[in-house]
């Protein structure tokens, strides 16, 4: 069965966080959505590192009022929000968190790494949850300051960085497609 995951970047993404779990989703079998804010009419997004993704539909096209945000959770299985300076960005929009809290009213599995558990900390989905974020967010995610790469509590998904993207990427797929399609990504691409 296909899982349908909604990823929500913008310029400053981080490259290998938020590839390497759409590539891992992708070969499991997921239909990836790119929605970006801030991106133009080419829908381009311009990660940290200087590296382009191209969005498939901008948030506005997907959203366009808060109205909209139940029906989206409603449409995928799963919201993505990786990190870098672009979290900022998302932070200061604030449609990611209402559409995040969107996702926890349903159910839905939410993952966000490095920076981007701030994200999900704005929407109040933290509160007594275990995470593991960047330490750029450790001040405000005191729960964050562990030494635990991947963090699952409930349908919060959250790891630290770049350096943790492909166990993160892995706990994702596992989460979604269960345990014996982790274990053959894994072994298929050696990790």
């Amino acid at each position: 069965m296909t899982k349908k995951i909604l990823t929500i970047a913008t310029h400053g993404f981080e490259e290998i966080e938020t590839v390497t779990p759409l590539d891992l989703l992708q070969r499991a079998g997921a239909e990836n959505t790119i929605a970006a804010i801030g991106a133009g009419t080419d829908l381009l997004l311009k990660g940290r590192s200087g590296i382009f993704l191209k969005a498939g539909t901008t948030l506005d096209a997907l959203a366009g009022t808060p109205e909209d945000f139940g029906e989206i959770a409603k449409k995928f299985d799963a919201i993505f929000i990786p990190g870098g300076p672009g979290t900022w960005t998302l932070l200061d929009d604030g449609r990611t968190a209402k559409i995040a809290q969107a996702f926890a009213k349903n159910g839905k599995l939410i993952a966000a790494i490095c920076a981007a558990p701030l994200v999900l900390n704005a929407a109040g989905l933290l509160e007594g949850k275990r995470v593991s974020a960047h330490n750029c967010a450790w001040d405000e995610i005191p729960a964050a300051r562990n030494s635990v790469p991947v963090e699952l509590d409930g349908n919060i998904l959250t790891s630290r960085g770049a350096g943790t993207a492909f166990a993160f990427a892995l706990t994702f797929v596992e989460q979604l497609f269960g345990r014996a399609v982790a274990e053959k990504i894994a072994a298929d691409t050696m990790a």
